[in-house]
């Protein structure tokens, strides 16, 4: 199981979370990630945790104000990126661009669907891996597992289907440990969060209790 913590922009210390990540993966033995803002990667990467870009632009080099390219993610020390997550959603030509810059740099790659169809889409595309994330429980105390389990084995199921070599992943209100088991039991193999770590008062706590049924 892959535990990716999004930081989104959240006012937490991204290197405290990033000590106690890199800390619980050593101690438990599961893979653990940290995704801070791109100003950050280079702390965060600094820590000895996994790091992930939370977004990578699709051009090269050019004359792309604004962007995040892929190779200076890399050069910071991220290893992967999201793509497409609910709060920055992109085009599906661009999410094809984007996992191009990604492959230029050798980023591993979640794209972010909302459900099954859009995993199914996804998948086609060729991610690592894809995370059915509804919108509506996205930052809330229930995870998509309790509350819609159906929807993640028919996310499992639709990737299947397309490319049976892209894992899914789930997110939107996974917490706590439980959360985590109940996303395993139904097929997927990461998850995705951020509050729950992010907002806690002990991101280690917090991090030890994701990985306790593990």
């Amino acid at each position: 199981m892959f535990i990716l913590v999004n930081l989104k922009a959240y006012p937490c210390d991204p290197v405290e979370v990033a000590t106690a990540a890199r800390d619980v993966a050593d101690e438990s033995g599961v893979r653990i990630a940290v995704a801070p803002q791109a100003a950050h990667l280079s702390q965060v990467a600094e820590t000895g945790v996994e790091t992930w870009a939370q977004h990578v632009s699709p051009n090269e080099h050019g004359s792309h104000t604004g962007s995040t390219l892929a190779e200076a993610v890399a050069d910071a020390g991220a290893t992967g990126t999201l793509l497409n997550h609910s709060e920055n959603r992109m085009k599906l030509a661009d999410i094809d661009a984007s996992l191009d810059a990604a492959d230029r740099t050798d980023l591993e790659t979640i794209v972010c669907a909302n459900n099954p169809t859009q995993v199914g889409a996804a998948a086609a595309l060729a991610p690592d891996a894809v995370a059915v994330e509804p919108p509506e429980l996205i930052g809330g105390d229930v995870s998509v597992s309790t509350a819609d389990p159906d929807i993640v084995e028919d996310a499992v199921d639709a990737a299947a289907a397309v490319d049976e070599n892209v894992d899914v992943f789930c997110g939107a209100g996974v917490s706590n440990g439980d959360d985590v088991v109940a996303a395993e039991e139904l097929g997927a193999t990461g998850i995705l969060l951020a509050s729950g770590v992010a907002k806690a008062d002990d991101p280690k706590a917090a991090l030890e209790d994701l990985v306790s049924g593990l």
